[in-house]
């Protein structure tokens, strides 16, 4: 009766082992795919289709052209294309200003003087009609100021999507910086990266 029980219990104890080391491999199992599900989410880009870029305590972000939208802004060879941003001063207390951009595919124009008020964003782009029809609002920092338009003239060259060029902007107080522009892919566009893990799943 004694040696009965010691085997019963011996085959109880080996089906708890495979059945424990069964449960863990289950377990090892999600983990990689969850790892991977997690990698691929952390490799997407945020939603925006510029590029970013900080000098001194200016923050650029969201720098790209825009999608041709009218014949004057068609980003074709020997035309104009329009450059959109947002600068954003981080000082306390400084002052900073655009003093210009330039870049090979030719003549940068900045409509308006370009100020950045301390813990203030400066918008960059195509003014809308109605934009057009406002009076001109102070753009140091203003919230309600409309955008400042700032066009690259006589392309050398046309502007494609998928392509990135630099540009090379200077501040007054912040120095200077290079930001390899992309071209606006559109509203609702997420840029995203490869996935760096691949689980087979």
């Amino acid at each position: 009766m004694t040696a009965l029980k010691a085997t019963t219990a011996s085959k109880s104890r080996r089906r708890a082992v495979t059945v424990a080391a069964l449960a863990a491999g289950a377990v090892l199992a999600l983990s990689g795919c969850g790892a991977g599900q997690i990698s691929q989410t952390a490799s997407q880009a945020a939603a925006v289709n510029g590029n970013s870029a900080n000098v001194g305590s200016i923050a650029l972000r969201d720098v790209r052209f825009l999608i041709p939208a009218t014949e004057e802004f068609n980003n074709a060879k020997g035309g104009k294309a329009v450059l959109a941003f947002s600068a954003i001063n981080l000082s306390d207390k400084k002052v900073d200003e655009l003093v210009s951009i330039t870049t090979d595919l030719g003549q940068v124009k900045i409509a308006d003087k370009f100020s950045i008020a301390p813990q203030t964003t400066v918008v960059a782009d195509k003014p809308t009609a109605k934009d057009a029809a406002e009076p001109a609002a102070d753009k140091t920092g203003d919230p309600n100021a409309k955008p400042v338009l700032i066009e690259v003239d006589g392309l050398t060259k046309d502007v494609t999507p998928g392509l990135t060029y630099p540009l090379t902007f200077v501040f007054k107080e912040g120095g200077t910086v290079v930001v390899n522009t992309p071209v606006d892919a559109g509203p609702g566009s997420v840029r995203t990266e490869p996935a760096k893990m691949d689980m087979g799943h």
